[in-house]
């Protein structure tokens, strides 16, 4: 068997080419070999090993891509080791193919250290108060710099030169580089800002009109911040908006535990009239409205009787409104009601007078943020005081419908119909 053997390489060294692409075949089968060894034996085994520890299972609960990626540095280390054992290949070729080797290298680590720094972020994420202060923008810049890194490494490879000729000749592109990265420097600062200042969180409500964007932030990364708006749709914002753009965030809402109501009633200012004794005995009916018109009605015979006393004529007395009693009954409906804070302001007030009526504002707090409850109460709200206004003899100010306009054309005509009254 030896002496076959070494018949078969003195008739290959006869043959260089032939024994040439037998050797580099051969060490392409070893490296491949060595690839399939540690993926298929190595990783096993370390896999089977790790779920026998509580440790290893929440470890393997992730991606493994990180340690695939760093077994391909095994068949390029074969590779590089032993290209120079191939006989009769060129200098030059064996030169490629360990640069080209070592950059892989390279190449591969970085991209194992991109995986390392992403699963950081996701472990980093399971914190329940991660959204606090998100740490994905920064782990994006640290990739950015391991990549950066990585290319003038491999780069230097690949040409046979030191890092440091390459590193050195960045200084006169520090100009371009910030041309070409000005955007990502801009990302930068403005998410440390975010970060430092608590400007922003994952989950918060932000309004951006003019960026057609009003809903919660679902990610905060370097060069873009997530906005999935109420329609569900998705709007992606540059980060350095965020800093120097105007923007509503409702965060201070939520943490109040209060939501504003300001919403006005619009009164047809004709309705506005005197209350008289027979309609103050009706009203004070009320539940809410009893204290308070007791006390008006004390208040004012007072007040008129020092002016009879005075002498003054009977049409400078006080008198009560229907609207200033039913701004009284707003207020103590909004202080009897269960879902609205009193620690919070609470008003009811009159704004100026407008072509379409006389504004009646209400302004308080509900008792929740919840969107659905929010909406509800502010509803039901509503509802009551337009049902109860007509007790008052107020009525609500609106354009005439179309309705409205039949019901006028009829009376129009039945009245001319009519013979006219004899004189």
């Amino acid at each position: 068997m030896p002496g076959e053997l070494s018949l078969a390489l003195d008739w290959l060294q006869t043959r260089p080419y032939l024994f040439t692409t037998l050797s580099a075949a051969l060490l392409l089968g070893i490296a491949w070999l060595a690839n399939w060894i540690v993926k298929h034996l190595l990783l096993r085994a370390l896999h089977r090993s790790l779920e026998a520890t509580p440790l290893g299972r929440h470890l393997l609960s992730y991606e493994q891509s990180i340690v695939r990626r760093l077994a391909n540095i095994v068949p390029a280390l074969v590779l590089s080791s032993g290209v120079d054992l191939v006989p009769g290949l060129p200098g030059a070729a064996v030169a490629v193919v360990e640069n080209a080797c070592r950059a892989f290298i390279v190449l591969t680590i970085a991209m194992a250290i991109g995986g390392a720094l992403r699963q950081a972020n996701r472990l980093y994420e399971q914190r329940p108060d991660s959204h606090l202060k998100p740490i994905k923008g920064y782990l994006q810049v640290l990739e950015i710099a391991v990549y950066a890194l990585a290319a003038i490494l491999m780069l230097a490879t690949l040409i046979d030169r030191s890092p440091l000729i390459l590193l050195s000749g960045l200084g006169a592109m520090a100009a371009v580089l910030l041309l070409i990265f000005q955007h990502t420097l801009l990302s930068v600062v403005a998410s440390v800002q975010i970060s430092s200042n608590d400007i922003l969180r994952v989950g918060d409500w932000v309004e951006i009109p003019e960026l057609n964007a009003d809903g919660d932030v679902i990610d905060i990364a370097l060069h873009t911040v997530r906005v999935q708006n109420w329609d569900k749709t998705i709007t992606s914002i540059p980060t350095k908006r965020f800093i120097s753009d105007p923007f509503k965030n409702w965060r201070g809402m939520h943490e109040s535990g209060g939501r504003r109501i300001k919403r006005s009633l619009y009164l047809d200012q004709d309705s506005v009239q005197f209350l008289d004794t027979a309609q103050i005995d009706y009203l004070s009916r009320f539940a809410l409205l009893h204290d308070y018109l007791r006390g008006k009605r004390d208040e004012l015979e007072e007040w008129n009787r020092r002016l009879a006393e005075q002498g003054v004529a009977p049409l400078n007395q006080r008198r009560l409104t229907n609207l200033g009693t039913f701004r009284a009954y707003m207020v103590n409906h909004l202080h009897q009601h269960p879902q609205i804070r009193q620690d919070m302001p609470l008003l009811v007030r009159q704004l100026a007078p407008t072509a379409t009526g006389l504004p009646l504002e209400l302004y308080c707090f509900t008792a929740t943020t919840v969107w659905v409850d929010y909406e509800r109460i502010q509803a039901d709200i509503f509802d009551h005081l337009l049902a109860i206004l007509p007790e008052f003899g107020l009525r609500v100010f609106q354009y005439p419908s179309g309705a409205d306009l039949r019901e006028w054309r009829g009376s129009a005509a039945a009245g001319h119909e009519q013979p006219p009254a004899s004189s």
